[in-house]
């Protein structure tokens, strides 16, 4: 059979407009870098590998409310409805989402960025503690350091393609909550309490900083609600039921979920065996996330 010929100028006719194609695809891009850099000059761009739908962030008003289990296991859950979910764990001097998932070191790096640790299940994470040798070394730095491992975080990681980016933050109003609200693409945020009157307080404090960034609150979830008795079925409200109802109705912000103080769950988070939480424990927070 004889060999086709191949017609040089329809060689050239295509390797030209391929070319044209990439030049207009590199304008385009610089284009929007340049209006997001014009409308938000704090934020940053990721890296050519990285490719994230949403990103959602999840807030305390006041540390102890089990923000970071709430976050692993909304992770769990998205990654069990198919989703590719990645968790940026930014309570970088209060790390605890690598141990809830039993995972101890990034994967490697590619070239000058990292490449995140995966859990058994697929979900990709980034800590500061998988980048310490010892996982009880503490860090000492001041806000500027820290903020800036945030965002590298976000700029220096391969994450690949993601459907949704958690970001665990730390309690509170300080710099981090601040860098993710200003330099990252955050969809909304997750607010997390627990029934005591004083963390109500606190996550309106929470609530108003997202109000001020113009960041939407997608909703809260009361953690460590009750206790329901394994005899009868009974919820009972160890902390008193607060006021988080009247407040919703208030602010609009929609209850996700009213979660139990459960010592299952909390051995599962302690033995790095999170990926092994009940179904559907945490499908109504997963609902509110946008598609």
């Amino acid at each position: 059979m004889a060999e086709e010929k191949k017609d040089p100028a329809l060689e050239a006719a295509i390797a030209k407009a391929e070319e044209a194609k990439r030049q207009a695809e590199e304008r385009k891009k610089a284009e929007e870098a340049q209006k997001t850099a014009e409308e938000n000059p704090f934020a940053i761009e990721t890296n050519p590998f990285t490719r994230i739908k949403h990103v959602i962030g999840i807030v305390s008003g006041k540390g102890g409310v089990g923000k970071s289990s709430v976050t692993a296991g909304l992770a769990v859950e998205l990654n069990r409805q198919g989703y590719r979910v990645g968790i940026l764990d930014a309570d970088i001097t209060g790390p605890s989402i690598p141990r809830m998932f039993g995972v101890t070191r990034i994967t490697g790096m590619q070239e000058e960025l990292m490449i995140p640790a995966y859990t058994e299940t697929g979900i990709r994470l980034i800590s500061v503690n998988l980048l310490m040798e010892e996982e009880e070394t503490p860090v000492i730095w001041r806000g500027p350091a820290i903020a800036g491992v945030v965002k590298q975080f976000w700029s220096d990681v391969v994450w690949g393609d993601l459907d949704y980016l958690l970001v665990d933050m730390p309690p509170g109003t300080g710099d981090v909550p601040l860098t993710v609200f200003q330099s990252l693409p955050v969809d909304g945020i997750l607010m997390v309490t627990s029934p005591q009157s004083l963390v109500d307080m606190v996550v309106k404090k929470a609530f108003h900083m997202a109000e001020k960034m113009e960041i939407p609150v997608l909703g809260v979830v009361e953690n460590f609600s009750y206790v329901q008795c394994p005899d009868c079925g009974r919820k009972i409200y160890v902390f008193g039921e607060n006021k988080l109802d009247a407040w919703s109705e208030k602010t609009g912000v929609k209850i996700c979920a009213k979660l139990p103080m459960d010592p299952e769950i909390a051995e599962l988070s302690d033995t790095g065996r999170i990926e092994q939480l009940p179904v559907g424990l945490m499908a109504d927070v997963a609902a509110v996330l946008p598609k």
